[in-house]
């Protein structure tokens, strides 16, 4: 038992466990944010050009319970009516939250790999060790003065 515990401990204890762990509950946080972003600020505009459509809110009845009219049907209380619905506002809803939310990651992670290239040396090019014949056009070994292909002379190259 106290194998599997040792083992469990250093699992848990390795550093991408730990960033995973700490990577979700923030972006629980950050999905908070979202939600908030998209249902009160983004989604009233988008109602705006639509008419006054709350997407949130969009539904297809699918089936109704014997003695309920689809006016007495809300999205929010179908599931107590009985009601069976398709409820594609809130997909719709989801999937701007989604493209939102992978937008921003998006920058984020720009933003971040930017500032981490920051005072970092760019990598020299490694200097060529091949140059082309000019008689018929053959990679050849940069310190060759005869072509392995046509044999031809290959005039130095001035620095």
């Amino acid at each position: 038992m106290k194998k599997i515990a040792g083992e469990f401990k250093e699992f848990i204890m390795r550093g991408n466990v730990m960033d995973l762990a700490v990577g979700v509950i923030i972006g629980g946080a950050f999905q908070a944010i979202v939600n908030a972003f998209i249902n009160d600020l983004i989604m009233p505009f988008i109602g705006l050009l639509t008419g006054g459509i709350n997407f949130n809110e969009q539904f297809l009845i699918l089936k109704l319970p014997e003695g309920v009219e689809a006016s007495q049907v809300t999205y929010a209380n179908a599931s107590e009516l009985g009601a069976s619905i398709w409820g594609y506002g809130a997909f719709i809803t989801a999937l701007i939250n989604f493209l939102i939310m992978a937008i921003v990651v998006f920058l984020l992670v720009k933003a971040i790999n930017k500032v981490s290239s920051i005072g970092k040396k760019k990598e020299e090019e490694p200097a060529p060790t091949t140059k082309k014949c000019p008689h018929c056009c053959e990679e050849v070994n940069i310190n060759a003065t005869k072509c392995p292909h046509c044999t031809g002379d290959i005039p130095a190259e001035e620095e």
